[in-house]
């Protein structure tokens, strides 16, 4: 429910980030009238929350802006680093923060939040990990009381640390890996976790000044972290072999080949995984009570909507979640599992009504419009195998509903210009096949997709072994389709 009262002006640096980027709906949701901080305000365009908020932009790098930007704000959430943008990051973060800290007094603000890293402040830390609490450090030396967060590992799609975790156990049956990471302890948190502390912490006197130490309720070993993603993926146990002479910048090139992150990034993401981050003194039990989410859980939910296909797409926009651990139309390119897709379009002579009126024909006894005899291979290989197969048929010969069984294929999603079916067939992986139309004036442009998100590198080898064949059968299906669609069934 909206607060009325709450009429002063949130501040939310790092609006465009991880954290940042679902925060902000989450202060809206709460009554919160909230300024969005930022360099680059395109690039808050596609936000389905841009209109509600305020975005000032500023470079956080350059006081004169900083003030100016913090000018009327009452409480300012501080989520910013520079880790992958400087080698040299440590002194940018300093500086930023300095800069931040001084500009908070100036307008007199009531309550800086900071996101840092958990860890004791007497641990010999990484370089990251280091440069995260002295950025606590400095925002605190100001006037401005400080409530800093200290997180380790944030699991939910989009977020680094998860996303190398997601592609090390995607990829690798077989890992040789630095041997701590079967000794260093983590505590990893659910990101719908730290959103919830994030809010509740904004209005609470309790954490004014205080350094309070966040975590889920797991404490284990990365490794262990690596067993429980394999499980809950469904994939088979990784089989881990420690070694001693793995250094973190060698593995951050073995991490390098596997992973789409940023060689810098997952640099300093490694050279931190060597300390133990774990809950100590601090926790924020003692001042919230709230039951957070276990990582089994939280896995599972950053990967139910891969499954189902709620990934960052053109539609995906339109999907309203309240689920802060799946993936974001803005999270980054890297971030989000592994898509693969087969698209094509063609335009047609007649109106996307009645191309979509064939394409809900397809299956069952109109066929698959193309290589009818290779579907019906792969149906009797499936159903030798277990699966499906293509027996299962239609419902009735040209409606769909949502649910409906279509061969060896569901109905996800139907309306007039748009039909998504799921694979039911045994993959490795997840597939879906969709069309969609779109009049031009001049008839339509149909648009046909086949989605894979594969599981492990059999999943991999499975697309790449088929591009020919798919190829073939993808591109007669769409030109059968259009022709059917204008002159009839042949």
């Amino acid at each position: 429910m909206k607060n009325a009262n709450k009429t002063g002006i949130i501040a939310v640096t790092g609006a465009t980030g991880y954290v940042g980027g679902r925060l902000v709906p989450q202060l809206l949701e709460a009554g919160y009238n909230v300024r969005c901080i930022v360099r680059n305000s395109e690039a808050l365009d596609d936000r389905s929350w841009r209109s509600k908020v305020e975005v000032y932009k500023a470079d956080l790098s350059l006081k004169d802006q900083v003030i100016e930007a913090l000018n009327g704000v009452e409480k300012a959430y501080y989520l910013v680093h520079s880790m992958a943008a400087s080698s040299n990051f440590e002194d940018l973060e300093s500086s930023m923060a300095e800069i931040f800290s001084k500009a908070a007094d100036i307008n007199k603000i009531k309550q800086i939040v900071y996101l840092g890293g958990l860890g004791e402040d007497e641990k010999n830390h990484s370089p990251h990990l280091t440069s995260r609490h002295k950025v606590g450090k400095i925002l605190s030396n100001g006037s401005t009381p400080v409530t800093e967060l200290r997180a380790a590992i944030i699991i939910g799609s989009g977020s680094a640390s998860f996303e190398m975790l997601r592609s090390l156990v995607e990829v690798l049956p077989i890992m040789v890996v630095p041997k701590w990471v079967t000794q260093t302890r983590c505590q990893p948190v659910a990101i719908s976790d730290i959103l919830f502390y994030l809010v509740s912490v904004l209005d609470n006197d309790k954490t004014l000044g205080k350094i309070i130490d966040v975590g889920g309720p797991d404490i284990l070993t990365y490794r262990e972290m690596m067993h429980t993603y394999a499980q809950v993926a469904g994939l088979k146990k990784r089989i881990i072999i420690p070694v001693p002479v793995l250094t973190p910048r060698l593995s951050s090139h073995w991490v390098n080949l596997t992973s789409p992150l940023p060689i810098r990034l997952a640099r300093s993401l490694i050279d931190s995984l060597t300390s133990d981050v774990v809950v100590s003194n601090n926790p924020i039990s003692a001042v919230l009570n709230h039951d957070a989410e276990n990582l089994h859980n939280s896995i599972g939910r950053a990967l139910t909507r891969v499954q189902n296909l709620q990934i960052p797409t053109r539609w995906s926009n339109s999907v309203k979640s309240q689920i802060a651990e799946l993936p974001e139309l803005s999270d980054p390119e890297w971030s989000g599992g592994r898509v693969l897709i087969d698209s094509r379009e063609q335009k047609s002579l007649v109106t996307g009504k009645k191309v979509m009126s064939t394409i809900k024909t397809i299956g069952g006894d109109t066929g698959w419009f193309a290589f009818d005899w290779l579907w019906a291979v792969r149906g009797f290989i499936d159903k030798l195998a277990g699966g499906v197969g293509l027996r299962r048929g239609r419902r009735h010969p040209s409606e769909l509903r949502v649910g409906d069984p279509v061969d060896f294929f569901t109905v996800v999603k139907v309306d007039s210009d748009s039909l998504l079916l799921r694979a039911e067939m045994l993959l490795p992986g997840h597939a879906w096949l969709e069309w969609s139309v779109s009049d031009n004036g001049n008839g339509c442009l149909v648009s046909q997709r086949a989605h894979f998100v594969p599981r492990g590198v059999i999943g991999r080898l499975y697309w790449f072994a088929l591009l020919i064949p798919h190829s073939l059968i993808f591109n007669r299906m769409l030109s059968k389709i259009i022709h059917t669609a204008e002159h009839g069934p042949s």
